[in-house]
């Protein structure tokens, strides 16, 4: 950490929240940790917090900080290392003739219709289902780090946009790039999230980025399992990032590291 970020650290305030239900895990109970005031965490400060394992969800900065369980760790991919499986090249080009638009991240109708399609088909009864435009806005729109919003739309032979097929938030960080969430047109048949994490992977290279952050990864949420297809990627396992390649390497860690999840 460098002296400006060591100086806007030292206006940070740290606490805990009370207990919540876990939204990863069924019946596990959840605290986290949380930076205020949120005026004051600008890129560099958002960042250094990145490589210690806090996200964003808006203006709301926090990290898993559970009694009794570390089944969370933030996992992130060297974007230099990454080779492509073939199922990864068959998404890639698949949805090569889509348009792409980097905007800054600002409300649309259309983007929120399309929010609540993809809620409605992928996360139906999970609360996110029900967001209004205001908690959509609070949730994505809302930052005062460098976010983008980007539009991947279907190629358009007139003057017209093309028609909306995927919508990415990210934050762009001092040493990579931090997905905070993308949303799409739940066709059947389609491989828009594997195609949009490829984009990433290759945005952050031209940009000249080490890291792209994807977030939380936890073994027993099918969820997320997507995110082991990307190799090789690094776990932060007690304040240290570790590479990890297979499921051979994760086992031995949570055997080594991890609390049993009662």
């Amino acid at each position: 950490m460098n002296q400006s970020q060591e100086t806007a650290f030292k206006t940070l305030q740290f606490y805990t929240t009370a207990s919540y239900p876990c939204s990863y895990l069924g019946g596990q109970i959840a605290r986290s940790q949380v930076v205020t005031p949120a005026h004051l965490i600008d890129t560099p400060s958002y960042s250094a917090l990145m490589r210690r394992g806090f996200r964003r969800s808006g203006l709301f900065f926090y990290r898993p900080h559970c009694d009794h369980c570390q089944a969370c760790l933030s996992l992130r991919l060297p974007v230099a290392d990454f080779q492509p499986d073939r199922s990864q090249k068959r998404a890639w080009t698949r949805h090569q003739d889509l348009q792409i638009t980097i905007k800054p991240p600002l409300f649309s109708s259309e983007h929120f219709a399309l929010y609540q399609r993809y809620q409605q088909a992928r996360h139906h009864g999970g609360g996110m289902d029900a967001d209004d435009v205001a908690q959509y806005q609070d949730f994505l729109i809302d930052s005062h780090v460098h976010s983008m919003l980007i539009e991947f739309r279907q190629t358009s032979h007139n003057d017209d946009p093309g028609v909306l097929k995927m919508v990415s938030i990210l934050d762009r960080l001092d040493d990579g790039m931090s997905a905070v969430y993308t949303f799409y047109e739940p066709e059947p048949g389609q491989c828009y999230g594997t195609y949009n994490v490829l984009w990433q992977i290759n945005q952050a290279s031209a940009w000249g980025l080490k890291y792209l952050y994807l977030g939380y990864w936890v073994a027993q949420s099918r969820k997320m399992s997507y995110k082991m297809r990307f190799k090789p990627f690094e776990l932060l396992v007690q304040n240290q990032w570790r590479a990890m390649i297979d499921l051979t390497d994760i086992t031995a860690l949570m055997s080594e590291n991890f609390h049993k999840i009662k």
